[in-house]
């Protein structure tokens, strides 16, 4: 009995940990809470104007304050992570952000709103370079397209279960409510972030000896972050596969930031849905994100582990979801029923989110150490596009319609597909380190 006792006691030291997955999971609550927190306004949207006579121009530019900062900051915020470690910086942020998703609650302008959302954005613009940057020393290299894949289906989970919740706050406590009820959530979040994570797996007491073999044989030992290392910007954006990344982006981004943002708008005006209706239909197209996100991910990462070739494998799938969103986002548009039209959407973001998992996979294969900050400008040329998207829709949709609105999103679908023939996963950006393959 106790030789069984103490084989069992050897089989179990000998079988790694998964501390690694539980830092997963909660870098997926934090992407869910950065798009429930961003969300909240796109659905709360006709009752601001409702109460503040806003017009859609007025509207949009207090969208693309946010995205505009959120750009700005980018760069800052992967700044941060990459130099002062995950642990502490994303803290920080959240904090931040939190804060001011809580005082959205207590403007009483556009002017006021305006500031607010812009302080909100500067916030959130480091979570994603800061999360991406706190999985690179911790997930193995053939499980980046899952791991980023599953964390953007959180973020996408967060904003269509959001619509849901903020319509039924609303209806109860009028709109300031929610924006109230989501900076707790976020609160709460920070303080189990700082109280679990770790920077490097080697300081966490909970890894044993076989996970933190498994981790350090697949990417190699690091040191920890240093507040006087630097960030190889030279040899980073010098390299032209860096801007090709981002211009691909920069189109999903614009693409994507109109379900974000207008979506519900355009149920009200052009299919005439009420208050719950498009609560509910608004949430449909980022339900089938989230399927995109964890899909694309995940047929990623078994191409690669079975053909061994990750430029392929981060590319073929990248380039049919923003196919698939070329052809589906014109026969939404042009479909009158209103329920196909909603189904038509549901499949074109379906395909513009099988693209997201590989994209910031692709920041991981390529960045290395220095991932937050390669992630950071992928980014800010992203929310540069969501800038753009959220402000000219509102001239758009003024002057045009809500039609060629999107079409313009199927049209860059299309140039998206055709950057990321130039995107090559297995070359790094910076050969002044190794990095595993």
């Amino acid at each position: 009995m106790t030789v069984s006792a103490n084989d069992n006691q050897t089989a179990s030291a000998r079988r790694p940990t998964r501390v690694r997955h539980a830092v997963l999971w909660l870098t997926v609550a934090a992407y869910m809470i950065t798009y429930m927190d961003r969300v909240v306004i796109s659905t709360a949207a006709p009752s601001i104007q409702k109460e503040f006579g806003f017009s859609a121009i007025t509207m949009g530019w207090i969208f693309s304050t946010f995205q505009i900062t959120y750009a700005l900051f980018q760069l800052p915020g992967g700044w941060l992570g990459d130099r002062f470690g995950p642990r502490r910086a994303l803290t920080w942020i959240v904090v931040w952000w939190s804060s001011f998703t809580a005082l959205t609650a207590l403007t009483w302008s556009a002017g006021s709103m305006l500031v607010c959302r812009a302080l909100f954005g500067a916030g959130e613009a480091g979570a994603f370079p800061i999360a991406t940057r706190s999985l690179s020393r911790w997930m193995l290299p053939q499980e980046r397209g899952f791991a980023q894949g599953v964390t953007h289906a959180g973020a996408r989970l967060g904003g269509a279960i959001t619509p849901v919740f903020v319509v039924l706050l609303i209806v109860d406590f009028g709109w300031r409510a929610p924006f109230f009820v989501f900076a707790l959530v976020g609160l709460a979040w920070a303080a189990l972030w700082f109280t679990f994570y770790r920077d490097q797996p080697a300081e966490h007491a909970r890894v044993n000896a076989a996970e933190l073999a498994l981790i350090t044989d697949a990417l190699g030992a690091a040191a920890p972050p240093s507040r006087t290392a630097k960030i190889p910007w030279k040899q980073l954006l010098g390299n032209g596969q860096i801007w090709t990344l981002s211009a691909m982006y920069f189109c999903y981004a614009y693409s994507i930031g109109i379900f974000l943002t207008w979506f519900p708008t355009y149920l009200k005006d052009a299919h005439g849905f009420n208050l719950t209706k498009m609560g509910l239909y608004a949430s449909l197209p980022l339900m089938a994100g989230v399927a995109g996100d964890v899909a694309g991910g995940w047929i990623s990462d078994r191409l690669a582990h079975g053909s061994g070739n990750l430029k392929l494998a981060r590319r073929l799938v990248a380039i049919a979801g923003f196919l698939f969103a070329t052809v589906a986002i014109p026969l939404a548009v042009l479909s009158t029923a209103p329920m196909v039209s909603v189904g038509w959407f549901c499949l074109a973001v379906f395909g513009l989110e099988l693209t997201v998992g590989v994209s910031w996979a692709v920041t991981l294969d390529i960045g290395g150490n220095y991932a937050g900050s390669v992630s950071a400008v992928m980014n800010t040329c992203g929310n540069i596009g969501g800038a753009i998207a959220s402000f000219a829709t509102g001239y758009i949709v003024t002057y045009a319609g809500w039609n060629p609105a999107f079409f313009v999103l199927a049209a860059l679908s299309l140039v998206a597909a055709v950057l990321f023939l130039g995107i090559d996963a297995s070359r790094p950006l910076y050969r002044g380190e190794s990095q595993a393959r």
